[in-house]
């Protein structure tokens, strides 16, 4: 794969990108609501179409890229995959409940009442047991991660998920079932991994097959795209949520707080263990964002079924997703100018 920087222009002006597009999403989602309460309709089994088709286009290039004959090479180095599962399995899960009581039981007791709070901690918890699958293409493609081996672990990652969702989320909300919305479950799978990838290996083979130079071409034009899918989910998701901050801006920012500090302490817990370990920095980039990033529309999915779509459990989780898009770009920023600490790659 190329060594190039993926992200160039926007690395550069990370930060001025992302407000822009967050200051826009505000703007448009409170100046024509008519038309994101319509785009926020267009959803299957709690999957929104509109973002489904963006992350396509982001996660389009990375599947392209993928060697499966590389595949096969992965569990030659094994370590990133067992600090993927500790991390999203072991760890995430309990410091986001710790945390979660810690704000809304004791340090925001004061502003929030007691059965808020208990939602607002019951949407976090269902956040921290709920890992990435879709978005850790993206975030593995802009930090110049392993194709084949973040394929990997997202794969694995997602079976774990079907066995250990339903169990951690029952044990930490403290209820005695959790109802898993299977068909979010599947779909998301089917959306942003089986589908893209088929795509992703058809579009590979016919370039390949045609030269070398086409399908380094093809992934030269296809990047501003990835670059523009993801910007535009940016607008589209604080345009969906526009009257939602605007109206509760000091609960947003009260759930913001603990979710901000859970994001950025596993990705440091998660990135020390990788520097540790000495992991080529292509593995240790997806490794590490892959338990920092969550799985919003399970845990959306899920908040709704237990406890209302009006509920602060719902808040929590689309508060989540407000975070993380612009706290996950900072990470890979970091990431990228950070790929001195690592060895240098080598051959799995």
């Amino acid at each position: 794969m190329s060594q190039s920087n993926p992200m160039g222009l926007f690395e550069r002006y990370l930060s001025v990108w992302v407000a822009l597009c967050i200051a826009a999403g505000l703007v448009l989602g409170q100046t024509l609501p008519a038309l994101f309460t319509f785009i926020s309709q267009l959803e299957f089994a709690s999957v929104n179409l509109v973002v489904a088709v963006l992350i396509w286009l982001m996660i389009l290039p990375m599947m392209v890229q993928i060697d499966f004959a590389a595949v096969r090479a992965v569990g030659r180095e094994p370590r990133g995959l067992i600090l993927t599962i500790v991390i999203n399995w072991l760890i995430k899960p309990f410091t986001m409940a710790a945390l979660a009581v810690l704000f809304f039981e004791y340090l925001f007791a004061p502003w929030v009442d007691a059965q808020s709070a208990q939602e607002y901690i019951a949407g976090m918890i269902l956040l921290g047991v709920a890992p990435c699958t879709a978005m850790v293409f993206v975030w593995s493609q802009l930090t110049r991660g392993d194709a084949a081996y973040t394929l990997v672990q997202v794969s694995i990652n997602d079976l774990v998920m079907v066995v250990a969702f339903a169990p951690l989320a029952a044990l930490l909300l403290g209820v005695t079932e959790i109802s898993v919305p299977w068909q979010t479950l599947w779909l998301s799978a089917l959306l942003y991994v089986v589908l893209p990838l088929l795509a992703g290996m058809l579009v590979r083979r016919a370039l390949l097959k045609r030269s070398q130079a086409h399908y380094e071409r093809f992934l030269a034009h296809v990047k501003p795209l990835s670059i523009s899918g993801l910007l535009a989910t940016v607008v589209l998701l604080f345009a969906l949520q526009a009257p939602t901050i605007i109206a509760q801006p000091v609960v947003i920012a009260l759930i913001a707080v603990p979710l901000l500090l859970q994001t950025y302490g596993i990705f440091a817990i998660a990135y020390a263990w990788a520097y540790y370990w000495r992991l080529p920095h292509r593995i240790s980039a997806p490794a590490c964002l892959i338990g920092t990033s969550n799985f919003f529309e399970l845990a959306v999915a899920v908040a709704i079924g237990l406890f209302g779509l009006h509920s602060g459990a719902a808040l929590a989780t689309v508060v989540g997703v407000l975070v993380e898009v612009p706290v996950m770009l900072s990470l890979c920023a970091f990431v990228n100018r950070t790929r001195h600490w690592f060895p240098e790659d080598r051959v799995v």
